[in-house]
């Protein structure tokens, strides 16, 4: 039966069963499994937040191809870029800012690796890549329709860059808090509202 109604087209499409496919991760390097989780983590985000936002007036215009954003949405005032991370993984737990430390962490920055024409990394995001970064926390509460926001600019930015980059950890708070919340409209109008700050690095003790 299930050759013959396979649940997903790339069943078909590739000619193997979802089990396999299953099996093929759960065979793989902790690296591949990471990849496979944000993949998952963008899916989960344009089911449950932005299909929600469609039926209430967003547009989704995400183009193709690669881009420093994962989703682009617009609504009556206008454009917003989203990038979705997901929450550290460390030794298959949820990796904290400290040791005592309230705060998860996230890791922000591109999967590949390259060099540009000055030698530097291309892998680290430069603030104005995107407008604000969705956290997935199904890392820590199990649950894929679960992000925490915050404005893009007010991230920590990487030390000594002169504030271009992004520093490629951050802390993720474990309830929302002045800087992170759970709301994505939220997020896009703190965004709109241009207030400058940067979000509160707490202590790694």
């Amino acid at each position: 039966m299930r050759r013959e109604f396979p649940i997903h087209s790339l069943e078909k499409e590739w000619n193997v069963s979802a089990d396999l496919v299953l099996e093929a991760i759960s065979r793989s390097s902790d690296l591949t499994k990471r990849g496979v989780r944000g993949v998952i983590a963008e899916a989960a985000f344009e089911r449950s937040v932005v299909m929600p936002l469609v039926n209430r007036g967003w547009k989704d215009e995400t183009p193709g191809g690669d881009h420093p954003y994962d989703f682009l949405l617009v609504d009556k005032v206008g454009p917003v870029k989203i990038q979705v991370k997901m929450q550290r993984l460390e030794k298959k737990v949820p990796k904290h800012w400290g040791r005592n430390s309230q705060f998860f962490v996230v890791e922000t920055q591109k999967t590949r690796s390259g060099k540009d024409k000055k030698g530097g990394s291309t892998r680290p995001y430069q603030f104005g890549e995107f407008d604000v970064i969705a956290v997935s926390l199904h890392p820590s509460s199990g649950d894929w329709t679960k992000f925490r926001y915050t404005v893009a600019n007010w991230l920590l930015p990487r030390p000594g860059k002169g504030k271009k980059l992004i520093q490629v950890f951050q802390p993720i708070p474990d309830v929302p808090n002045a800087d992170w919340c759970d709301d994505f409209e939220v997020a896009v109008q703190s965004l709109r509202d241009g207030v400058k700050k940067t979000i509160h690095e707490p202590s790694r003790s």
